[in-house]
């Protein structure tokens, strides 16, 4: 397959794939479509160089290669295979950039890698050197086995932040809250852990493995907004109209509160004593529950006080006793422990 004038072009595959591996490093990481386009470039010229030439990157060298030529020809393979694995790993990182998903998508991504360059050396080993591939992945899966045994653990959390990455329940910056009651902001995600940044700014790290296997709300989906319930008893002093009047204007009256969808005010019970209003308002994330609840709150005590309306005591403060004049009678009287 090879002859005396194959020298010229093993020695010009050669200078190419060089050439090419400078100036990819030259460009940097900060230009990565200029940097495929340079690949792409590269590695054409030297493909059309080994077709002009007649020689087959995917096939052994033959047995008369001795002294120089047989170390040209292993070089511009090498270096023909090298700029395959980095031109194709070139298109799926333009492809995660495009999709603007760079972060979520950093596991899938290193997973894709690193199987372009254990193929690259699977067939450099083997169209290179000549050795049996099948041997050496018998022999790769023996050791894999091992190593799958002692690494079982971090295995785990690998695969299961595979799981979470592919089935996309939460992203980075979506808050997210568990059945153990651990909430917080999503700020990292990697082949190990899961990282939230809590309302008191602690940083959580959960293993993947322990996330996949409990419950999850996102708090994040399908928007940032959250609904904040708060139930009242007002004395039944007035009229339950006039009640949710009152409790209307203290929603319109906070300015955390959001007006579209407007809050609402509904009227849950009734008795002897007492009218049970519920709040259900929104706000704009969950990091302001808190305060827009205190602010609720406040404007509850003074529009109360200037509208003549009396908190009453909660229900579970409420015990029926016989009165001392008819024992078939009864009446409530208060206790102050529930």
């Amino acid at each position: 397959m090879f002859g005396d004038d194959n020298a010229v072009p093993l020695v010009l595959v050669n200078f190419l794939g060089v050439a090419g591996i400078l100036v990819w490093h030259i460009q940097g990481v900060t230009r990565p479509t200029d940097r495929l386009i340079v690949q792409i470039l590269f590695f054409s010229a030297m493909s059309a160089v080994l077709y002009l030439g007649g020689i087959a990157p995917y096939r052994p060298d033959g047995v008369y290669l001795q002294g120089i030529e047989a170390l040209l020809s292993k070089s511009a393979r090498i270096l023909w295979w090298t700029h395959l694995a980095w031109a194709v790993i070139g298109f799926i990182q333009i492809y995660v950039r495009l999709n603007r998903r760079p972060r979520e998508a950093h596991l899938i991504q290193d997973m894709a890698i690193a199987t372009i360059y254990l193929g690259v050396a699977l067939s450099v080993v083997g169209f290179v050197f000549g050795m049996p591939v099948g041997t050496l992945v018998t022999t790769s899966g023996v050791i894999a086995v091992i190593f799958g045994l002692a690494l079982q653990n971090t295995l785990s959390d690998v695969f299961s932040g595979i799981a979470l990455t592919l089935g996309r329940a939460y992203a980075i910056g979506d808050w997210i809250e568990l059945t153990d009651g651990t909430e917080g902001r999503v700020i990292e995600t990697n082949w190990r852990s899961t990282n939230l940044l809590t309302a008191t700014h602690n940083v959580v790290v959960l293993p993947n493995s322990v996330l996949a296997k409990q419950g999850m709300t996102n708090l994040s989906r399908p928007d940032e907004t959250h609904l904040i319930t708060l139930r009242v008893r007002v004395a039944a002093t007035q009229r339950p109209r006039v009640v949710e009047e009152i409790m209307r204007s203290v929603l319109q009256s906070s300015v955390l509160v959001n007006k579209s969808p407007p809050p609402v005010a509904a009227l849950k019970a009734i008795d002897a004593i007492a009218i049970e209003i519920e709040l259900q308002f929104r706000v704009d994330n969950v990091a302001i529950r808190t305060p827009a609840k205190n602010e609720i709150i406040d404007l509850l005590h003074d529009q109360c006080g200037a509208n003549g309306l009396s908190l009453a005591i909660p229900a579970e403060s409420l015990a029926f006793m016989p009165s001392p004049i008819d024992d078939q009678s009864s009446r409530p009287v208060r206790v102050t422990g529930s």
